[in-house]
């Protein structure tokens, strides 16, 4: 069921010297990189954002004449190719609110704020509450304590687990094509609200130092008191949510001029959409059979940050969602570099990474399926304090 596609490296790009693993730190990387790779642009940033504005208002305009077509058919069609192509055009949208929340907009920190406040909070997405929970995803990444995002559990903390009905019932039918599908088509249309409203899939010690307990109902990122922030955060999150708060407000007004019906696929389903590409992605620029996470003794922050995997997305990767997914390790060793300088940076550093470059060009939605359904528990630490997937015998043969 694993992907057997993986690459190493780049088969275009020639290995140079004789680098071992020891030798990669994050200096000797830096210095590989052009310098002009770390410059960032507000000019051309704005330059992205305003086409993909020009496209959402293109697809917006078009969608509201779409009740012009002669039948229910040809008006149905139309209304799937505009909420999935809207769900694009938002993910590349997001992404530019990503860029701000990394610094890599522009070099001005409070225009990067305010650009990524006002354009997540119309996507409905907590803004600073993001940005400082998905900090704490990169400083700690493939850490099985302190990352955020997707840390799986171990043998041994399923093995303590006291068995439930319910638990019993999900063990006879786990391996079923059915339950696969149905629990993939869960994590995929809830699994960004589940984090944002629990922090599901963080890991034990994620959380920072405060009085207030980690309960679950505490763990929204939402909730400017909650477990989730420092006490000197919580105006950001006040911030956050009052942009929520505005968006919501207008939408409402919106459906009682259009109809919430119309609100709903204008707005309602490419949110759907939207989600669904950054729970995918996400998912898949950290899960791999053959990418392991690491503990505490193990750990250190190039190597987790190595533990990413490029994949290939062809066009709508490359223009609607700003290469996001074509070049993630170098993303996640130096969050400042700017999208548009993340293939040329790439470039510049995996003839160095020999074996611990991954590019992964199995088709992602085949992927997603593929690693969903193997990549379910990690052993306990071995030897060198690498935590390895438990993979069936025939997902072993695949990966090896």
């Amino acid at each position: 069921m694993a992907s057997s596609t993986i690459q190493t490296v780049d088969p275009v790009i020639q290995l140079k010297g004789d680098t071992k693993a020891k030798d990669i730190t994050y200096g000797f990387l830096r210095e590989k990189i052009p310098a002009h790779c770390f410059e960032r642009s507000a000019l051309k940033s704005f330059a992205y954002l305003f086409r993909d504005f020009v496209y959402a208002g293109i697809l917006v305009w078009l969608a509201l004449k779409i009740d012009l077509l002669p039948t229910p058919a040809l008006r149905a069609t139309a209304w799937i190719l505009y909420t999935f192509v809207q769900g694009c055009v938002g993910t590349g949208m997001w992404i530019i609110g990503h860029e701000c929340g990394h610094g890599a907009f522009s070099q001005y920190s409070k225009l990067n704020d305010v650009v990524g406040w006002a354009i997540h909070s119309l996507l409905m997405v907590p803004f600073f509450s993001w940005k400082i929970t998905h900090a704490r995803h990169h400083r700690y990444h493939g850490h099985m304590d302190k990352d955020v995002v997707f840390v799986p559990y171990t043998e041994s903390e399923l093995e303590k687990k006291e068995p439930t009905l319910l638990s019993k019932i999900q063990e006879l039918v786990e391996e079923t094509p059915f339950y696969n599908a149905v629990t993939l088509l869960g994590h995929q249309v809830l699994g960004w609200q589940l984090y944002m409203f629990f922090n599901v899939s963080a890991g034990p010690k994620s959380l920072p130092e405060k009085g207030t307990p980690a309960k679950m109902f505490r763990n929204s990122h939402f909730d400017p008191l909650g477990s989730l922030f420092t006490d000197a955060q919580t105006h950001l999150i006040a911030i956050t949510d009052l942009g929520l708060l505005m968006v919501a407000g207008a939408l409402y007004y919106f459906g009682t001029q259009i109809g919430f019906w119309k609100v709903a696929l204008l707005y309602v389903v490419p949110y759907f959409w939207v989600h669904h590409w950054l729970v995918a992605i996400t998912y898949l620029h950290h899960t791999h059979p053959t990418v392991p996470h690491y503990d505490d003794n193990a750990w250190t922050f190039v190597k987790g940050a190595l533990c990413t995997i490029d994949r290939r997305f062809g066009f709508i990767g490359r223009h609607f969602f700003h290469e996001i997914i074509d070049y993630h390790v170098i993303h996640h060793l130096f969050p400042r570099i700017p999208f548009y300088h993340a293939e040329e940076a790439t470039n510049a550093i995996v003839p160095y990474l020999g074996e611990q470059y991954r590019l992964e060009e199995e088709p992602f939605l085949k992927s997603l399926v593929n690693t969903f359904n193997t990549c379910k528990v990690v052993h306990d630490p071995d030897s060198e304090g690498a935590l390895h997937w438990k993979l069936s015998q025939n997902a072993e043969k695949k990966c090896n």
